[in-house]
């Protein structure tokens, strides 16, 4: 039985072509809309600063309203040694306090050089209109090769791509169960974590704090976790999501330029995104004395629970189908009144076109290709799928690329049958997976090779070999 389904070609190709393009598509204006909009001349936006004495609070906050009008949120302290407390315990980016004809602005280098150049800007105006001297004090300098207090973000983004990337390689990982998964995204955070660590600290990149390596740690295991856990809901729009998740969202509110030089929309993605806590995490063992470094954990630790609630919600739905087709298999012997609606009947083992699908299309649980001894597709070859007491469910024919897809197959082992006029037929065993779509491809060899074959390879001529 053939399935094909005839259309005009305009139109195929108009929806191959959206297809294909969408993702890119997608990519292209989020980095165009993000990326420009966050990098293009940073401007402060809410910077908490603290300055000692009431009446000093006043005046400087009149004078910053009307230089950056909404770009500074300034709060009085007692007195300087406060002023310097509040920047090393990260409630507050810089502090400032004075004493005759001299003032001090109290900074954080590891907050990154430009927002310390922004900072220095302003209140050195300041100084110089009330003919002040002004002297600027790094608390939290970073190490000699870091002078732009942005090598974390750029560590950062290294441990956490690579997370995505094995989820990704995972999801073809078919023999792997969930636990598995899990299994090997922990084992290959504590890896990359350990390797980045070591190799920042050995090449003077980072300060030597083991700390860090928790931080890495719960970035690359949250990445990899919750991208496991949205590739069933997302299904293949999952390159979009990841991609748009760990780079065009993440990056530019990363931290590579200050949060507090970034626009309001950035600073929420800073907030809740796992890159931009890592980065903050990270600061905060490194250069703060694990100041502010609760809340980034937090974070990091939430998008690992929902990873892990995604995937069981995933188990839950794939047991509740289970269980539904496991009762009608059990009640298939019963007589029952014929369905006139074809929307209820219960899923059917069906061939399908092979052919890129389209969002709410059945995918194949079972697809792969049939070739011949050279590596040359073997058109209408006939593919049987069967039970294992030998019950034929589904029967197809291979397209001129020698390709065949089938769903709607039963969980457990099938036969799958590969028949040509003129070469020996092949037989593979597979197990069927709810939601996991299995290969098994075909190398069928003329019945005329047969005998030297079989004085080379006399395995070839098994009747039933299993599936690789």
């Amino acid at each position: 039985m053939k399935h094909r389904i005839e259309r005009p070609r305009g139109v195929s190709l108009v929806k191959v072509l959206a297809e294909t393009l969408t993702v890119p598509a997608l990519l292209f204006l989020g980095l165009l809309f993000c990326f420009p909009m966050a990098f293009h001349q940073p401007q402060p936006d809410h910077a908490k600063l603290v300055i000692a004495g009431v009446p000093l609070e006043r005046r400087v906050d009149t004078a910053l309203q009307s230089q950056h009008p909404g770009g500074f949120d300034v709060a009085a302290v007692a007195d300087a040694r406060e002023a310097r407390r509040a920047v090393l315990d990260r409630d507050a980016v810089a502090g400032f306090a004075t004493k005759g004809k001299h003032s001090v602005l109290y900074v954080a280098g590891a907050n990154g050089v430009s927002l310390e150049q922004s900072l220095t800007k302003g209140f050195a105006r300041l100084a110089a209109h009330d003919h002040q001297k002004l002297t600027v004090t790094d608390v939290a300098p970073t190490v000699r090769k870091d002078g732009l207090g942005t090598t974390l973000v750029y560590f950062a983004i290294a441990w956490n791509m690579p997370g995505y990337i094995l989820a990704t390689s995972l999801l073809r990982a078919v023999t792997l169960n969930r636990r598995r998964k899990l299994l090997m995204v922990t084992c290959f955070a504590a890896v990359v974590s350990a390797v980045g660590f070591f190799v920042g600290v050995g090449l003077g990149y980072l300060p030597d704090s083991p700390a860090a390596l928790a931080i890495a740690f719960l970035l690359t295991t949250a990445v990899g976790t919750f991208s496991l856990g949205m590739a069933p809901f997302v299904k293949h729009f999952f390159p979009l999501a990841g991609l748009g998740l760990y780079i065009v969202l993440s990056v530019p509110s990363s931290g590579l330029v200050p949060v507090q030089l970034l626009p309001r929309f950035f600073q929420v993605l800073h907030a809740v995104m796992p890159l931009g806590n890592a980065v903050d995490g990270l600061r905060g063992v490194l250069y703060f004395d694990d100041a502010g470094v609760l809340k980034p954990v937090l974070v990091l630790c939430a998008w690992i629970a929902a990873g892990m609630t995604l995937l069981g919600l995933d188990a839950w739905r794939h047991h509740r189908v289970a269980a539904r087709q496991l009762a009608e298999d059990e009640q298939e012997d019963v007589p029952e009144p014929p369905v006139e609606d074809p929307s209820v009947e219960a899923p059917v083992p069906t061939a399908l076109p092979v052919r890129p699908h389209h969002f709410g299309e059945l995918l194949p649980m079972l697809e792969g290709f049939v070739r011949d001894s050279e590596q040359q597709p073997v058109r209408h070859a006939a593919v049987t799928v069967m039970d294992t007491s030998g019950r034929q469910l589904v029967r197809t024919t291979t397209n001129p690329r020698g390709e065949y897809a089938v769903t709607g197959l039963p969980e457990g082992y099938v036969s799958v049958v590969v028949s040509h006029p003129g070469r020996d037929p092949l037989v593979h065993r597979k197990l069927m997976q709810s939601g996991v779509a299995v290969r098994a491809d075909f190398t069928l060899h003329d019945r005329c090779n047969r005998t030297s074959r079989a004085a080379a390879h006399p395995l070839d001529l098994e009747p039933t070999g299993r599936g690789s």
